[in-house]
């Protein structure tokens, strides 16, 4: 839901009837996530997907008849065919119908709000109950839970969990820090950047992103010292001054707990960088946290060519891949930095 939240907001406030349809429940093979979801608004437009192919055309005439007529309903579906089944075999997904208004959703703009605001925002929706009066209510709640269907003696509800957008905070306010901006947005990332030079850190010039102008290890350490540094975290640093890295990074890596660090630079960058960080104390197991940004090794040739590659690195450290490439540090060992 969380990509057509802007989408539900019109809807709702212009006191007409769209229709919502929400995966609650995959069984067997196939990959539809649980919790997508599909808007059908009241001329008919889609937003969001959770299907393909047949099934997508049944989801859409099952929220249109939704509009027209109030029922809500959880129906299941064969995946491959569209066709509503009563089987709970494999390549089975249930997903719950229901019209979208003010009047069927009262409480969606606080959803909307705490979502947009990156607090954590959980929905409580029966989607089945013998009483077809209570099919549809929703309770809202900031306290964590799985998204998922939950099976109660006598109702069905399905938990969606929306928890704060993981954060990719970069230090260096220039084209490339731009165009990571859009690729990190792409994969739902809360990005900052923070830039000492107020004529750089300037909002306009990077579109969905927060701008702040601080000193890096300054705005660093605030961060932590909030508590707002968690294991989902990126940071990459595109400032190659010494006077402003060296401080950030002793800053980050020192951090308990961060899900990825990043500079950029050239070989003879790299390797002054850590030096300097060596005289300050960190041994070769911590200076292996800090990774090359894939795309000087991939064959970048462009801030847009070298964002694409840096997100597909984050990723790959979000997911704990364990093949995931190793650190600058790591490969000079086996003589790869070159």
């Amino acid at each position: 839901m969380r990509d057509i939240v802007d989408d539900l907001l019109r809807v709702w406030h212009s006191g007409r009837t769209g229709g919502l349809a929400t995966i609650v429940r995959a069984v067997g093979s196939t990959s539809l996530p649980v919790g997508a979801a599909t808007l059908i608004d009241p001329e008919g437009g889609v937003f969001g997907s959770i299907a393909s192919g047949r099934l997508e055309e049944a989801v859409f005439e099952g929220a249109l008849r939704a509009t027209r007529t109030g029922h809500r309903a959880l129906h299941r579906f064969d995946v491959l065919s569209g066709v509503e089944t009563a089987s709970d075999g494999d390549d089975t997904v249930d997903i719950f119908i229901e019209p979208f208004s003010r009047w069927t959703f009262p409480e969606f703009p606080t959803v909307a709000a705490e979502i947009a605001a990156h607090r954590r925002v959980t929905v409580f929706t029966v989607v089945w109950n013998p009483d077809p009066d209570v099919i549809g209510q929703h309770l809202i709640t900031d306290k964590k839970h799985a998204t998922e269907l939950v099976a109660l003696p006598e109702s069905d509800v399905f938990v969606s969990s929306f928890s704060p957008p993981p954060r990719l905070i970069v230090f260096g306010a220039n084209a490339y820090a731009a165009a990571l901006t859009a690729q990190a947005r792409l994969i739902g990332c809360r990005v900052t950047i923070c830039d000492s030079r107020p004529e750089f850190a300037v909002p306009e010039s990077f579109p969905g992103a927060e701008v702040v102008c601080d000193w890096p290890h300054r705005y660093l350490n605030t961060l932590a010292a909030q508590g707002e540094i968690e294991s989902d975290t990126g940071i990459v640093v595109l400032a190659h001054e010494p006077k402003f890295e060296i401080p950030l990074l002793t800053v980050a890596l020192r951090l308990p707990s961060l899900g990825y660090l990043a500079a950029l630079g050239s070989a003879t960058a790299h390797a002054r960088r850590l030096d300097d960080l060596r005289a300050g104390g960190f041994d070769e197991r911590t200076l292996a946290k800090l990774h090359i940004p894939a795309g000087l090794t991939m064959g970048a040739r462009n801030p847009a060519e070298t964002a694409v590659f840096i997100t597909a690195e984050l990723l790959a450290a979000r997911g704990g891949q364990a093949d995931r490439r190793a650190s600058w540090s790591e490969r000079a060992a086996v003589g790869l930095s070159g």
